[in-house]
């Protein structure tokens, strides 16, 4: 008889993103509460952490034990350097294929970039971010 293989959720952690968030000093830091907002309203299953010194998303729901170096789970983390613009990263954004131009560079590693400079880009690139979570997750594998 075939051994059931263990499922992992990971747990998230908005407490430490709101501290993150209170302490947040950018210009831009509206932007990036409002894009917090709209990636987690997406879909339930996402969960939220500072991991790279910065708000993270992943798949918080059930999977097969991986690589964690493969960082299989993680579907966006902010970029929030430059101080006029939020770049959110999607780590293997390569695999939702955009074709809408909404995703932004051709990195080797797989990973594309969506760039917001204001509170309007926030606002008309709403549907277009989440059409790319909802990819992401319908790509991921989940077992």
């Amino acid at each position: 008889m075939k051994k059931k293989q263990q499922l992992l959720t990971k747990a998230s952690e908005p407490d430490k993103v709101d501290v993150y968030m209170q302490k947040l000093k950018h210009p831009l830091a509206g932007v990036v509460a409002a894009l917090r907002k709209i990636i987690l309203s997406t879909d339930e299953e996402i969960g939220e952490e500072i991991k790279w010194n910065a708000p993270t998303f992943f798949y918080a729901g059930e999977m097969a034990p991986s690589d964690p170096k493969k960082y299989k789970r993680y579907m966006i983390v902010f970029n929030i350097y430059q101080k006029d613009c939020i770049r959110l990263v999607f780590p293997s954004g390569a695999k939702i294929n955009d074709t809408s131009g909404f995703l932004h560079g051709d990195y080797a590693d797989g990973r594309r970039l969506a760039l917001f400079h204001n509170l309007e880009e926030v606002q008309s690139q709403t549907k277009p971010l989440q059409r790319a979570i909802k990819k992401w997750l319908t790509r991921l594998d989940k077992n």
